[in-house]
């Protein structure tokens, strides 16, 4: 009996024993695996969290490539839109230096035209003339005034060069912008007479108002006062001479006084 319960408290010793080396061996052997485990976790989170930190910067590195090309994109637009105001510019300016060029042309023509028409002036001398008189206050032709005009067309004959200067004036009576406008009526009345009745070119007339201007007569009395109540009619033809080397030089003809003579 003895001999049993000494076996059997070998046997529990044995047993807590062994029971407690089993535990001992597990723990050493788990610790390692443990601190492993915690180690990878660890360098798990700071992979994570690098990775995060390196996403973070790829999106700002993205956000500001982003920023920069529309940035680019902008100034690439503004640029063109200079570019294209540059070129409008250009041709606006080019058209204006051709207009300018165009009418520097044009006025260099009329500046020739005009200093070829002062030249020929020399050319004309005065071959007819006459006076037509007006009532007071008045600017239409009486009878005698359209037969005066009629036999100064006669008398011009068949000339092919000529221009007629058309002259108004009035007495001293009234303001002196009263007898400017009054003497213009006088002259238009004559103009329209030669150009409606004779058929004289329009543009080989030049006509003037002088109003009380250049008084035929210099006396305040009635008699003077009407004398001064006139149209002068000038016909300037060219020199004979002028107008024959003209011919010859092969300038073209020019429209006489009376066109229906150019038919003849």
């Amino acid at each position: 009996m003895k001999a049993f319960f000494g076996t059997a408290c070998i046997l529990t010793g044995a047993l807590l024993a062994g029971g407690c080396a089993t535990k001992k061996y597990v723990m050493s052997t788990t610790a390692p695996i443990q601190a492993k485990v915690d180690q990878v976790g660890e360098q798990t989170a700071q992979n994570s969290q690098q990775i995060q930190n390196t996403n973070n910067q790829v999106k700002q590195v993205d956000e500001r490539a982003q920023n920069g090309i529309s940035a680019a994109q902008e100034k690439a637009s503004t640029a063109t839109d200079k570019a294209n105001a540059a070129d409008q510019h250009a041709t606006d300016a080019m058209n204006r230096a051709n207009q300018a060029g165009e009418k520097a042309d044009q006025d260099a023509r009329e500046i020739a035209s005009v200093r070829e028409a002062v030249a020929n002036l020399d050319d004309y001398k005065l071959q007819t003339s006459a006076t037509v008189l007006f009532k007071f206050d008045q600017y239409k032709l009486t009878d005698d005034a359209k037969e005066q005009l009629d036999k100064l067309v006669t008398d011009t004959g068949s000339d092919k060069r000529f221009f007629i200067a058309v002259e108004g004036f009035t007495d001293s009576t009234g303001s002196a912008d009263y007898n400017t406008l009054l003497s213009q009526k006088r002259a238009d009345s004559v103009v329209e007479y030669l150009v409606g009745k004779h058929q004289v070119p329009i543009y080989r007339i030049h006509m003037v108002g002088l109003g009380k201007m250049n008084p035929a007569d210099d006396a305040r009395t009635r008699e003077a006062r009407a004398h001064n109540r006139r149209v002068e009619v000038k016909v300037f033809r060219a020199d004979r001479a002028t107008a024959s080397m003209s011919t010859q030089s092969g300038t073209a003809p020019q429209a006489s006084l009376r066109p229906d003579q150019d038919k003849q």
